[in-house]
């Protein structure tokens, strides 16, 4: 495979790390997609590839990797049909289903990284699982060379799979990041400084090599701490946001913790 050739349809974090991440591995970049050409072009000049905004200037490649938004990956999917491009096309959404690319009549596939993107920090590979499926047994041989090239840790799992750990993302990063940002509004707005909470939070993550998460939780909820929690209510008086927050992710640990009682 080593003339092999990819595009990719998405100028954003997923599109942006996957290409520099090929590029950096000798993998040949065609053309990047985007509906704006600036930010087609900002990606292309990185890994000598060619920007392009119009599906019907698609050239044929070895794998075409969309890596947009879930809500367009149907609209995208529909596109290519209707082009009747030949080549194999892989998203790399965790939960969106293959047959959205495979009912369109497409040489169907996924490459989906368990990770949370940015343009500001440089992920390392080697950490990252990705998820692979595809229609085509010669398709995902194609995918499983792509992989082996970022990370030794490939499956395969079904989609049902794969949106059960999307799922389970969303409330281990991006919920977990959520509460972050209040904790940290909750110091800000007493002049607390907010780094003083990162050594908790390393911590915390840390101990999940060892342990289950519910071996690990600690706090007034697991000890079921009636004073502590109606403490921290009342302080929450005027954000009843983040106090309705507090009291369902309570009332969840308590129940999860009955056997403490």
């Amino acid at each position: 495979m080593k003339d092999l050739k990819i595009s990719l349809i998405g100028s954003g974090r997923v599109a942006t790390q996957l290409a520099t991440a090929f590029y950096a591995a000798h993998v040949q970049i065609q053309q990047v997609l985007s509906r704006n050409i600036h930010h087609a072009a900002r990606l292309a000049q990185q890994v000598n590839a060619i920007a392009i905004d119009d599906v019907t200037q698609l050239a044929l490649v070895d794998i075409l990797i969309i890596a947009v938004s879930d809500a367009e990956i149907i609209h995208v999917a529909e596109q290519l049909r209707q082009l009747n491009y030949q080549g194999c096309v892989v998203h790399t959404s965790g939960s969106t289903d293959i047959t959205s690319l495979a009912d369109k009549n497409l040489r169907a596939g996924v490459f989906y990284p368990l990770q949370t993107f940015s343009f500001e920090h440089q992920v390392n590979w080697s950490n990252v699982p990705i998820f692979l499926e595809a229609v085509q047994p010669q398709d995902i041989q194609v995918l499983e060379y792509l992989a082996q090239l970022l990370t030794a840790k490939i499956y395969h799992y079904s989609s049902q799979q794969r949106l059960a750990l999307h799922l389970a993302a969303v409330f281990a990063c991006n919920f977990s990041n959520y509460c972050y940002d209040i904790a940290q509004q909750i110091l800000q707005s007493q002049h607390v400084d907010t780094g003083l909470l990162q050594p908790l939070i390393m911590e915390t993550a840390s101990k999940l090599e060892f342990f289950s998460a519910v071996h690990n939780q600690t706090g007034p909820a697991k000890r079921h701490d009636h004073n502590i929690l109606t403490l921290h209510q009342q302080m929450l008086a005027d954000s009843p946001k983040w106090q309705n927050i507090y009291q369902v992710m309570s009332d969840g640990i308590q129940r999860r913790h009955l056997w403490t009682v």
